[in-house]
């Protein structure tokens, strides 16, 4: 407990109401000491650190003016929430930030009566409030009581249509309603766009300043038949330059910008509007991420996600790597085939490193394009890319492709369009949890006409099926591998097209079949290790593609085997459901074969480690060896003794 920061006046903060009774130069100290508490905090559980910092003191002011929990604070994606959850009576827990058992690195409903709504994706937090403000004025019951809403979006967030969606049906609805948009001039990849250059001069107060005069005494100098036309270049110049007539287009009050890190700014700005606010309003705050920490101003993405670290110096303690991540995988060899292909091009939204595609920007930034938290504009911008002939991946998280899916639909799939999507972070994901969980895209994927789906197996298997995506052009193709590393398998020097459709046989045995579609294969084989032991040896195939299933393999596996498991990374509905309507098609269960498929169970799985979570859900080797048994009519082991 030694090296904990000296925390005096927090250590009196049980909760919210308490920072009432506070002076404003006491909050300040309270900030101070909850950046302490915060990065102290991280440095021992890893997570998302800079966000957080960047709001202590905007979090510290909101929760000292308004009355959460009857208020409800919405943060949006809600990563900046750790400083938020130490004042909310979850101090004691928040060293347990991620792990099993622990509290959420995002906001949850069932965690706290301070976290009204749940979040982890971004843009959702103006819509909620907007709910919760009509919710209100409509009489709507719950235990908290209804106040005023308040929602924090940054400016990232902020470029997804959905936000501006949110904001047009608000200004329609003239709720009373706050949203203070935290800019700090990042995402989590510095943000790209006109709405970012727009804020961005938002700044440049005197240039501006001076901008406008100019051009009001210029439209004073020019003969009268000139000024009407000079009056709508000067309304459309100030419409782009000068502070929050964009917002007050769309309904909203304007406040801004504001220091967001000066309590003299924050608090007489925060306790106004909600003395004498009666319809939406807008205040726009400047912060700094990594705020107050100088290993995470200093680093590139101000200390977006960091692993456990040294709060002294900011050095992460990460584990020495045994292999390639697939991540790597997926970028290096996408580079090496962009190299000697220049239709090959690049779309990912806001996560560059995140999916590896920073390799890419590096090399060929002309064919590389971060769209920004806009995965719908995302997809059909890849979709009109390949209508235009070029070749383009669309590399995106499965839970965060999940917000385009009509766009792969109605604009990829209708289409077939030859995108090829990149979809990482597959299956389960360890500390970020069931928000971040890529649990659907197989079912999602595989029900499209004409969608081309494979699964990786190992990391060589990816570098195959990302050199099979770029050559395939008779209509969309997608590939999923999961976050972490590879399993050590030695990488090809150059890459194969694999035949689209057709698996592979890893192993020859006898009585059961295995059929692994993704990673799990690693599993399987562990388990039929331990099934050698007993006398069985098991036929283990890759089917490396969920569509089209390659059914003169799985036919052929039905017929010569009494029991036939499917085992995939994903929800019922996925691959092993196309299986079984092949076999059911093909009338193979006509003849007695025993099928079972292992899929992720009907929940959502909080986060623990990937291991842990495979467990929950029956899918390590253990579970894979018991269900072998059990569809044999083999007395299961560790059966309880009589």
């Amino acid at each position: 407990m030694s090296d904990r920061p000296h925390t005096p006046l927090l250590d009196q903060i049980a909760r919210p109401a308490d920072l009432k009774h506070l002076s404003d130069a006491q909050l300040t100290q309270v900030a101070q000491e909850l950046r302490s508490e915060t990065i102290s905090a991280v440095s021992e559980t890893g997570g998302h650190l800079g966000a957080g910092l960047g709001v202590v003191e905007l979090t510290v002011a909101l929760h000292a003016v308004f009355d959460t929990p009857r208020d409800k604070l919405i943060w949006d994606v809600s990563h900046q929430c750790y400083p938020h959850k130490i004042l909310t009576e979850r101090r004691d827990r928040i060293r347990t930030l991620r792990t099993k058992d622990g509290l959420s690195g995002f906001t949850k409903r069932s965690e706290s009566p301070y976290d009204p709504f749940g979040a982890a994706h971004s843009s959702t937090s103006i819509s909620a409030a907007l709910g919760f403000s009509v919710a209100r004025d409509l009489g709507g019951i719950i235990p908290e009581g209804n106040g005023d809403a308040i929602a924090v979006i940054g400016d990232g967030s902020m470029s997804a249509g959905m936000a501006f969606e949110a904001m047009n049906n608000a200004g329609h609805l003239n709720k009373r309603m706050f949203v203070i948009l935290n800019d700090n001039e990042m995402s989590i990849a510095p943000p790209v766009g006109a709405l970012s250059s727009y804020l961005s001069r938002l700044y440049a107060e005197q240039p501006f300043q001076d901008l406008k005069a100019a051009a009001k005494g210029a439209v004073s100098l020019l003969p009268s038949p000139f000024r009407e036309g000079a009056k709508r270049a000067k309304d459309m110049l100030k419409g782009m330059a000068v502070g929050g007539t964009l917002f007050e287009a769309l309904g909203f009050s304007y406040l801004g910008p504001i220091d967001g890190h000066d309590m003299d700014q924050l608090l007489p700005v925060l306790r106004t509007v909600k003395e004498r606010a009666t319809g939406p309003v807008l205040i726009h705050v400047l912060t700094k991420k990594g705020k107050g920490y100088a290993p995470a101003e200093a680093a590139d993405d101000k200390g977006h996600a960091t692993a456990k670290f040294d709060m002294v110096t900011g050095k992460q303690k990460k584990a020495p790597s045994n292999a390639p991540s697939y991540t790597s995988v997926f970028g290096k060899t996408l580079v090496d085939l962009a190299a000697k292909d220049d239709k090959i091009c690049a779309v990912t939204a806001a996560m560059p490193d995140g999916t590896g595609l920073n390799l890419m920007a590096e090399r060929y930034p002309s064919r590389t394009f971060d769209v920004g938290i806009a995965e719908q504009h995302g997809v059909t911008f890849a979709a009109a890319l390949a209508a235009g002939g070029m070749k383009p991946f669309c590399a995106m998280y499965s839970t965060f492709l999940q917000r385009g899916y009509d766009q792969v639909v109605h604009d990829v799939a209708i289409q077939r369009l030859p995108v090829k999507f990149a979809i990482d972070r597959a299956g389960l994901v360890g500390a970020d949890g069931a928000t971040h969980a890529g649990s659907f895209d197989i079912g999602f994927m595989t029900n499209l006409p004409g969608m081309v789906v494979m699964a990786a197996a190992d990391e060589a298997e990816l570098a195959h099926m990302v050199k099979t995506a770029a050559d395939y052009n008779e209509g969309p193709i997608a590939f999923r591998y999961p976050r972490g590393e590879g399993v050590g398998v030695d990488l090809p020097e150059v890459p194969e097209a694999l035949e689209i459709g057709k698996g592979r046989i890893v192993t020859k045995g006898a009585r059961v079949a295995i059929l692994s579609f993704g990673t799990r294969l690693t599993e399987v084989q562990n388990a039929a290790e331990a099934l050698a032991a007993k006398g069985i040896t098991p036929t283990i195939a890759d089917a490396r593609f969920a569509k089209p299933l390659d059914r003169d393999m799985i036919l052929d596996l039905a017929a010569n085997h009494e029991a036939f498991i499917t085992i995939e990374e994903g929800a019922v509905g996925g691959f092993g459901s196309h299986v079984a309507q092949l076999l059911a098609d093909e009338g193979v269960f006509d003849h007695g074969l025993k099928f079972r498929s292992m899929v992720l169970p009907d929940t959502f799985i909080d986060q623990a480690s990937p291991a842990d979570m495979y467990e929950s859900a029956a899918m390590n080797a253990p579970q894979i060896e018991t269900k072998v048994l059990e569809v044999l009519g083999i007395a299961t082991i560790g059966e309880k003794r009589a």
